[in-house]
């Protein structure tokens, strides 16, 4: 992919931006109290919304000046020992995402209330005492990364760097290290949570971490995004539609679009879509052309079986079905479009039952109910003053990414595996916890599972990573019992 552009700012402009962190960063915290319930014990907390000054990969001037303000809320647990209490810090993803989703869909005291099935509920939308959160096991910080939420960088310069996977990883990674500082917290236990992208860049972070001397305890991955080989469908890159075919099995189940005893549980389905890409699907792939017709017509039929999906249409596709094409083609019988990060969910096609992607059902259902309950939160509980707009997703910061590390030119498929692969080897106490969902077709579980065994460590230090599955997307916290799951998993895991 190619370099983030933009518009170069007037020098009025940039002294206006300059100005706008500076003020922001001179911001007191908004500080607020409250007490939620947790596994029968009363915690009583504090929650602190303030701005991190960040100066990420030697962007600073000769006068030190802070390159970026980042949006950071954190929750304390009152009268408790800072040396013995955890901190975890925690991103969702995009890139280009703030860090609502974790912060009130599945880990922070407060949840927005979600249908269990997916769906989006009706207005109007509030944030309700969050049972399952984890605070019970952290002090918790959620940040929002440069050009998401209220954080922004003071220069173009510092805006090209932190708009791509190294800048990024700097820049969260400076403002950990300020956050540690400023709240005394250096002798605390520390964990990093990220989910989607946030796993991407968790994962080098993990790396970069560790570079600093800053050893993590533990590391989670939500919806696992360290390959993106594994997930971007592009020409010559067979990998994908191997990896989506076991979770397009499950979703096609889900929906009734299978038949005999792969139609009979999603686990079926599973199974046996993970057991053709093994014994003769990758093989196929890897054959092109050189395939027999026979053995053609076989996986023809086969993938048409396991994915639901019309033989011609398989055939049409040469064998390789892409998520677009599944997306539109799975239930057009129906005239309904199935969800990417939660595809469960299902929207109706426009009349004309074009093939444009227009909008995702499965985050469509949650963005608004998220979007507004977070700024009645902010604004009402937290006391946040700030009238600029709260980039939930900012496309421009998406669209702007640049995916290419250190030297690489030209390569979409960022990768950092091999740094959570380093973190590993050089930290003997690092222990990782991934989680999936089964009908995620954004971040497949198959692709997560393929992703953990390339990692580069050998089999004892791999034997602490572990991977978790959950009957729901993406987003599998907002399906109430897979919430629970996840809360328990945490447990055992951070039990040993």
């Amino acid at each position: 992919m190619s370099e983030p552009t933009s518009t170069p700012l007037t020098e009025e402009a940039k002294k206006r931006l300059r100005e706008k962190v500076d003020k922001l960063l001179a911001q007191a915290p908004c500080e607020s109290t409250a007490s939620i319930v947790l596994n029968g014990r009363t915690l009583s907390y504090k929650a602190v919304a303030a701005f991190v000054p960040v100066t990420a990969g030697g962007l600073d001037d000769k006068r030190g000046e802070p390159e970026a303000a980042v949006f950071t809320t954190s929750y304390f647990l009152e009268d408790a020992d800072p040396k013995k209490r955890p901190v975890c810090f925690v991103f969702n993803g995009g890139p280009g995402s703030a860090s609502i989703w974790l912060h009130l869909g599945a880990l922070g005291p407060k949840r927005v209330a979600i249908r269990e099935d997916g769906t989006m509920p009706a207005p109007p939308y509030t944030v309700t005492d969050n049972e399952d959160s984890w605070f019970e096991h952290f002090d918790l910080v959620f940040i929002d990364p440069p050009h998401t939420g209220y954080s922004i960088t003071a220069s173009e310069e510092a805006r090209k760097k932190m708009l791509s996977v190294d800048g990024d990883v700097d820049a969260l990674a400076e403002c950990i290290r300020v956050w540690l500082g400023r709240h005394r917290r250096w002798s605390s236990p520390l964990y990093v949570a990220g989910e989607s992208y946030g796993t991407t860049r968790g994962a080098a972070l993990a790396e970069k971490l560790q570079e600093q001397g800053v050893a993590l305890s533990g590391l989670v991955l939500v919806s696992c995004a360290m390959d993106l080989q594994s997930i971007v469908f592009a020409p010559r890159n067979d990998l994908p539609y191997a990896l989506f075919l076991p979770a397009y099995a499950c979703v096609a189940q889900y929906h009734g679009k299978l038949s005999g005893s792969i139609a009979e549980s999603p686990e079926a389905a599973r199974a046996a879509a993970e057991g053709f890409v093994v014994e003769d699907y990758l093989a196929a792939l890897h054959a092109g052309a050189r395939l027999s017709s026979a053995t053609r017509r076989r996986v023809v039929n086969r993938l048409a079986e396991l994915t639901g999906l019309a033989p011609s249409l398989v055939e049409e596709k040469n064998v390789r079905i892409s998520d677009q094409t599944f997306f539109f083609e799975l239930l057009r019988d129906r005239g309904q479009i199935v969800g990417r990060l939660e595809a469960r969910v299902t929207g109706p096609m426009a009349a004309s039952r074009t093939r444009e992607w227009e909008f995702d059902p499965g985050i469509e259902a949650i963005a608004a109910p998220y979007t507004m309950a977070a700024h009645a939160y902010m604004s009402e509980q937290l006391g946040v003053d700030i009238h600029e707009r709260y980039e939930v997703l900012s496309m421009d910061a998406h669209k702007q990414w640049n995916w290419n590390r250190g030297d690489q030119k030209g390569n979409g498929y960022a990768c950092t595996s091999p740094d959570l692969s380093r973190a590993l080897r050089r930290n003997p106490h690092l222990r990782v916890l991934v989680a999936s969902g089964h009908y995620d077709l954004g971040t497949p579980y198959s692709a997560t599972d393929w992703s953990l065994a390339q990692l580069d460590v050998p089999p004892e230090l791999l034997a602490r990573v572990q991977h978790h599955y959950f009957d729901a997307g993406h987003m599998m916290y907002t399906r109430e019992a897979d919430m629970r799951k996840l809360k328990r998993d945490l447990a055992g895991w951070l039990a040993g």
